[in-house]
Formats: structure tokens, sequence, C-alpha cells
């Protein structure tokens, strides 16, 4: 199976007057014409809030949590009817399917989900999916859409991702403002320089911007998913991009890809705590990976039970990796830096002999 995932941001969509029906005919059409190069296509939409919020009359740039989640309610069935409407013309139904944090953190979930949408595709169906903001609190909101097409695309292995935005690619400033900003055509290592021409750019409709494009898109390439940044003005590149031609910003897959799993444990479910690490744990992680014993750790930050994701730190506070523990918090406050042996003397029991075996941590760069 080779599947694109297309993310579409609501300002590519709507406007003051509410959905850009013209616009996702436009992309209905390029989807369509993505699909008969025989590719399955799944469409990571924003644009309910926004298409809510102009049907109930709120105004101003930050409603409260309420209108937010009541606009999401009335906007999502607009949102929907158009993109029904519009693929309906080439033939290919729609499905919808709105989803929440919580189904990345249970990777049983996370594993149904992807398999619904890998029925859909064998229907010839068109997912078009969205965060459920109904019902999204913080604890469980992805924080945008361009990190939930992130993955999507990664859990489905998808070859492609396509972010359609109001500007053609990442520049070396922004367009808008400086008329000599230059675009970056592809970008093999997503480093700091990168990040901080990412951060010029701001979207005004969405919640995202440049840099939570190309910070997605670093997480993407780490599944081994290629991700062209391009107009949505003129979403019939994607179709010209697949057949080798060059637009936008490519963000190139790596040639190594993390695995599903452990590209689940990194950038799918969310962290719950930290851990801290001495000198020996960072070196035995980050340059060996080692499991990480309960005789390295100096400190615990947070509450977390059994199976939670949490990060492993140094005593800076710096990253080292990410992985789901065999012990809870205050488990490990009890046996941090004694001895495998000695775990059950403290505790009354021992479930493993690792905090964190190496199968389930996955190092950050």
């Amino acid at each position: 199976m080779k599947a694109v995932v297309v993310k579409i941001g609501s300002n590519i969509i709507t406007s003051n007057e509410g959905l850009n029906s013209r616009r996702i005919g436009a992309i209905a059409r390029a989807a369509y014409a993505v699909s008969e190069m025989g590719y399955s296509v799944a469409l990571v939409s924003s644009g309910a809030i926004a298409a809510g919020r102009r049907k109930l009359r709120i105004r101003g740039k930050r409603p409260d949590i309420r209108l937010k989640q009541a606009a999401a309610a009335v906007g999502q069935s607009s949102l929907i009817r158009q993109y029904e409407k519009k693929f309906a013309q080439y033939g290919r139904m729609v499905a919808q399917i709105l989803i929440t944090q919580d189904a990345f953190d249970d990777r049983r979930r996370y594993i149904n989900a992807r398999n619904t949408i890998l029925s859909l595709f064998s229907f010839g169906i068109i997912p078009v999916i969205n965060e459920n903001d109904t019902v999204a609190v913080d604890e469980i909101k992805f924080g945008d859409n361009d990190r939930l097409a992130s993955l999507i695309a990664g859990m489905l292995g998808a070859e492609r991702l396509f972010m359609l935005s109001d500007v053609d690619g990442l520049y070396t400033d922004d367009p808008k403002k400086n008329k000599n900003a230059e675009l970056i055509r592809a970008v093999d290592d997503v480093n700091d320089d990168i990040m901080n021409m990412a951060k010029i750019s701001s979207s005004s409709a969405g919640t995202g911007g440049m840099y939570s494009k190309i910070l997605s898109a670093e997480h993407a390439a780490e599944h081994g998913v290629t991700v062209n940044i391009i107009s949505g003005k003129l979403p019939g590149r994607m179709v010209s991009v697949l057949q080798g031609k060059h637009y936008g910003t490519v963000i190139r897959a790596k040639e190594k890809k993390i695995s599903s799993r452990k590209g689940w444990i990194a950038f799918g479910i969310k962290s719950k705590g930290s851990i801290v690490l001495d000198k020996g744990a960072v070196e035995a992680l980050a340059k060996k990976g080692k499991s990480l014993l309960p005789s390295g750790i100096t400190g615990v930050k947070g509450d977390f039970k059994t199976g939670d994701a949490v990060y492993c730190i140094d005593m800076e506070g710096n990253r080292i990796a990410k992985g789901l523990t065999n012990y809870s918090s205050d488990e490990i406050r009890k046996i941090r830096g004694r001895k495998t042996s000695e775990i059950e003397k403290h505790l009354g029991y021992r479930y493993s002999d690792e905090v964190i075996h190496r199968d389930n941590l996955v190092r950050i760069k």
C-alpha cells in the first residue's frame, strides 16, 4: 500500500465568509488525481472551528474553550458536508474520523485507529481526519493538526506528507514582509538554523505556523516519510511533485527510519514526567543503547504510573531519551540509586530488573 497524507490548514479553506467551497473543490480534485496515481489518500483537515465561528458570529482571536468547542460542533458538520459533496463529483466517498491524543497514548487504540484507516483505504474511501475539538481539553489535545498529520503519516507508513500552507514553503525570512526572502528548496537535517527560520513565519487563522510544520515534518521524516510544504492555493501541484517536479520545500525522509513502535513512543504518546540520570546512565543510554537501571537514577519529576511514557533527562535538564517505564514515580523514588538486586528489598516485589528496557527506549538526538 502506498499512502499519501494531506494536511489542510484552516487558513487554506476558510475566510471571513466561512468555508471556501471553491478551494475545497480544488483540493478534492487534486486528491482524487493523486488517488488515480495508485495512492491511498487521507486528509487531515482543520477548519471546523473557523467555520463554526462564522456561523455562530463569534468574533475575536481567542474565544474561550466553551465557545471554541461549540464552534467546532457546528463547523465540523459543515466541513464534512463540503468534502462529501466535492468528492462525490469523482465518485468517491469520504469518512469522518475525529480523534484526540488519548487514542495515541494507548497502544491498542492506536493500532485500532490505524486498522480503521486501512480498512477505509481498501474500499477506496478518503478519510477526513480532524482533532475532536468538541471534547478535547489540554490533556488530550495534539496542539495543532500539523502534529496530528505527522502522526497519521507515521502511523500509516505513508510515502508522502503534503502540508498545504498559506506560503509556498520555508523561507529565509517572512516573505510577506521581506520581498528578498529566499525559498529553502530542500532540507536534509532540521537543525537550529532551520528552526530559527521557521519561527519567523506565522499563521493567522490556525493554531500552527511554519515552526509547527517544520517540527512536525522532522518527526514524519524520522518515520521515513518525505514531507512537502507547498502552497494550498495550488493543490494540483501535489500531482506534479509525485511526478518528479519540484515546488515548495521538501524535507527528505531519513534513510534509517525509526520503527513503528519506537516512533509511537518518541512522537505519539505524551510524556507524563521525567527521570533524572547520573553521568554514567546518560552515557549508557545515549552512546551504548543500554536499558535504564535504578542505580543510574538520581531523581524523579512528576507523578506517573507503570507503563507511562517519561523523558530521561540529565542533571541539567536536557532530554536524553524517552521510554515506557516499568515502575511508577513513587516506586522509582524508593529504588533510585539502588542496585537491581535491591529492588525487591525496598519494594517487596520486583516487576523487572530494568526501570526502562532498551526495547521501550528511544534516544533523543
